[in-house]
């Protein structure tokens, strides 16, 4: 039904509260009582929306990064995207996961505990087709998996934790590793029942199939970064790359900047009429012994000490002191 009333609703509402039929305070207290919320104590929200919009946002990049490996692993087009991103608790997540699935526990230091991702059997068995030569076809056997094919399974999704390290490095370095394959979910206890996870799924395609990977992760893990995961971090780290990023190209400017460096042989002073008599041939004596170093300035300002000479035919000169606003750091 519309929210939006038509002239005739709206002069009928102001007609019925003028002449008594409704009551003002009565709509005012409906009002009212249609904001109270049922909460649910035993599904404690512990993410706010700002956080799981940051968690959105590394695992979108998190299933770019997947689409990638893939594809370039099984020789065929991936399709991987986030599908939704929620926080329930975990007994009813391993509720709502088939009786047996592809399993992945892993943990990733410094973080402590272990997170875990859960893979549709349709999915894992297409990859292991494609990966054998196959079409990418699915056949659904995980109570009968062969030791080759859990070994290869299970290095197919070990790879994938350098996706997951690249798609977390904004927030905290981690790194990943595998720690266990387990099919059937009821042998698996990651944390307490009531403990809240966030779930993170993803929908893949592969070839003529489809399914979903679950990344479960409990808050007890996320809750030294949980900070982090705010708009205010994602936007200070921003401003702080890009305030890096600035100060980095202005070194690389500075270092290619072209300065003159001028070694002084020495000096000397005439007067005005010796000077607009010079002839070719004509000698100037300088002030300069010849047993002294030269003076060297970059641009109009003495900064070394040096002495002349030669290398490979060509005139060169050897720093031999430095010095510091034209003062010998010797002295």
């Amino acid at each position: 039904m519309s929210d939006i009333l038509s002239q005739n609703e709206i002069d009928a509402l102001l007609s019925a509260i003028t002449t008594g039929e409704m009551d003002a305070e009565e709509l005012k207290r409906e009002d009212e009582e249609r904001k109270v919320k049922v909460y649910d104590f035993k599904r404690a929200l512990r993410f706010s929306k700002d956080q799981i919009r940051s968690l959105t946002r590394i695992h979108e990049n998190y299933a770019r990064l997947l689409t990638t490996l893939f594809s370039a692993q099984l020789r065929t087009y991936v399709d991987i995207t986030v599908a939704s991103v929620e926080q329930l608790p975990y007994e009813e997540f391993i509720r709502s996961v088939p009786s047996m699935t592809i399993m992945n526990v892993f943990e990733a230091a410094p973080l402590e505990g272990r997170m875990l991702i859960e893979v549709n059997p349709n999915i894992s068995f297409a990859m292991l087709d494609r990966l054998l030569g196959g079409k990418g076809e699915s056949v659904n056997k995980v109570e009968n998996l062969t030791e080759i094919e859990t070994k290869l399974m299970k290095q197919l999704f070990e790879n994938s934790l350098d996706a997951f390290q690249e798609a977390w490095e904004s927030i905290i370095e981690i790194e990943p590793t595998m720690l266990d394959f387990e099919v059937n979910p009821q042998f698996l206890q990651l944390v307490s029942p009531n403990e809240t996870v966030v779930v993170i799924s993803l929908t893949m395609s592969i070839a003529e199939t489809s399914g979903l990977i679950n990344i479960c992760i409990p808050h007890v893990v996320l809750e030294p970064v949980i900070p982090n995961l705010s708009m205010h971090y994602w936007m200070q780290t921003n401003q702080k790359a890009r305030s890096e990023y600035e100060v980095e190209l202005l070194q690389k400017r500075v270092q290619q900047a072209h300065l003159p460096i001028v070694a002084q042989l020495g000096t000397s002073e005439i007067n005005i009429n010796d000077f607009l008599h010079l002839n070719t041939n004509d000698v100037i004596r300088l002030e300069q012994k010849i047993s002294e170093p030269l003076l060297i300035k970059i641009g109009e300002t003495p900064k070394f000490l040096g002495q002349p000479g030669k290398i490979r035919n060509r005139m060169a000169i050897q720093i031999l002191e430095v010095m510091k606003e034209g003062v010998n750091l010797d002295d």
